[in-house]
């Protein structure tokens, strides 16, 4: 991964991430996550296409980890003045498609109850697997559950 690469996810993920909820990761996170062979990112522009080197600045990315038969989404996020205008759900398509050629059937995903995202997960057909109860610890002592969601492709 190229330092601007990297610089363009870390760009969208401190505009896109809440810091009362402590979900983004700092650079060396998701440095040392790519370097892994079987770790892999996106970005994308403003009408959703896919961020080629030295093209256009990204609004968007994903990050995904892959396994025999399935992908893993890490990472997801969109500038706030880029959503809900379907970013988002070409960043899933574009995942869809390249986990489909890693040999991947399902895309799994786990994310806090309360996560606003949710409705664009339902929308493109992730559906709840699961729940951890009380998994998350937040920042007042207070527990939320996880709810791990399932899509296949």
């Amino acid at each position: 991964m190229t330092s601007d690469f990297i610089d363009q996810i870390m760009m969208v993920m401190e505009a896109a991430f809440d810091p009362a909820w402590g979900e983004a990761w700092n650079r060396r996170q998701v440095t040392d996550a790519l370097t892994m062979p079987n770790t892999f990112a996106l970005l994308v522009d403003e009408n959703g296409n896919i961020v080629r080197p030295m093209g256009s600045p990204a609004v968007g990315f994903v990050m995904t980890r892959n396994a025999p038969g399935e992908e893993e989404l890490l990472l997801i996020a969109v500038m706030p003045e880029h959503r809900r205008k379907g970013i988002g759900r070409r960043l899933i398509e574009h995942l869809s498609t390249a986990a489909r050629g890693r040999g991947a059937r399902h895309i799994f995903l786990e994310m806090r109850s309360n996560n606003p995202a949710e409705a664009l997960y339902r929308l493109v057909g992730f559906e709840p697997i699961g729940r951890r109860r009380d998994y998350y610890l937040l920042a007042d002592g207070q527990r939320m559950d996880a709810i791990t969601f399932g899509l296949s492709i």
